[in-house]
């Protein structure tokens, strides 16, 4: 490998790696999906090995792959750090701060509060990811993340501010329709929305003692907008945070003697972030913010 090396294709390669495919490792970096393969193919003949093997379902690493990504991601850690250390020489309360969080979070939690934040910090931009996805702070996919999971990275600081309550609800006019529930069992006679991909009530109707399995559920769906809104439409019971709940009179708690474990809210950030003070300055503020509105 005689020709200076290209940390653009280790970037490449990682992606495709973690994604599985050049569509969405293209995605993941905001290239094209013929820019990846070019570099790919590029890494494969300066290293003289192949890393992929193309499939109909995708990328699948080599052998040699796996090796390299240790080689790689120590890479990428450090080009990492430099980012961090060289934005972290702005002494100025001002910038762009990339900030995550659940669709119900950003959709009804953040927006009264960043209209704060513009007030107290107006030379800060803020740039909202709404996604259930967890983003990766370590590859600056976000500055900070508000997340329900507290993450396990040594590097990263988390923080629990709050948590959200949960309960059963419903809208007045589908419990007069269909009559309100006394008891757990009642619900299998009722029209109830619950996740696709996330079986979260699906295994709790198990637990109970319910032999069920998705066909039980009247809609799924897990957008969480989508679910809240089917809730407000009147489409059956649902189960969404209590705060959430409170902004629509209409909808109303049934089974209070239901006790769901709340959901936690850890406020996550790189540990370098003292470094740093816009983004220190809108980590303190939702700190002091989000607690208050939940």
């Amino acid at each position: 490998m005689n020709r200076a090396f290209d940390w653009n294709l280790v970037r490449s390669f990682l992606a495709a790696l973690d994604h599985g495919s050049l569509l969405g490792a293209a995605r993941a970096l905001g290239a094209s999906q013929p820019t990846l393969g070019r570099h790919i193919a590029e890494l494969e003949t300066q290293l003289g090995t192949v890393l992929f093997e193309r499939t109909g379902r995708g990328l699948r690493p080599t052998a040699m792959a796996e090796q390299l990504a240790v080689s790689a991601r120590a890479m990428e850690s450090g080009a990492d750090q430099l980012a961090r250390s060289i934005s972290g020489a702005d002494a100025e309360e001002a910038g762009s701060v990339r900030l995550s969080a659940s669709q119900t979070v950003a959709c009804y939690v953040l927006p009264p509060l960043l209209a704060q934040m513009r007030l107290a910090l107006p030379g800060i931009q803020v740039e909202l990811i709404a996604s259930n996805a967890v983003s990766n702070l370590l590859r600056r996919e976000a500055d900070i993340a508000l997340r329900m999971v507290q993450p396990d990275q040594g590097s990263l600081v988390a923080r629990r501010i709050g948590r959200i309550t949960l309960g059963a609800y419903a809208h007045r006019d589908y419990l007069q329709r269909r009559g309100t529930p006394r008891q757990l069992a009642d619900l299998l006679n009722h029209d109830v929305i619950a996740g696709d991909r996330d079986e979260a009530v699906l295994r709790a109707y198990r637990e109970f003692g319910f032999d069920v399995d998705k066909t039980a559920f009247a809609l799924r769906t897990d957008d969480l907008i989508a679910y809240w809104q089917a809730v407000r439409a009147g489409l059956g019971i649902g189960f969404v945070g209590d705060t959430l709940a409170a902004s629509d009179p209409q909808v109303v708690p049934v089974l209070p003697t239901l006790k769901i474990p709340p959901l936690p809210i850890w406020l996550t950030v790189h540990r370098e972030i003292r470094s740093n003070r816009r983004i220190r300055a809108v980590y303190d503020f939702l700190a002091r913010a989000v607690p208050k509105a939940l």
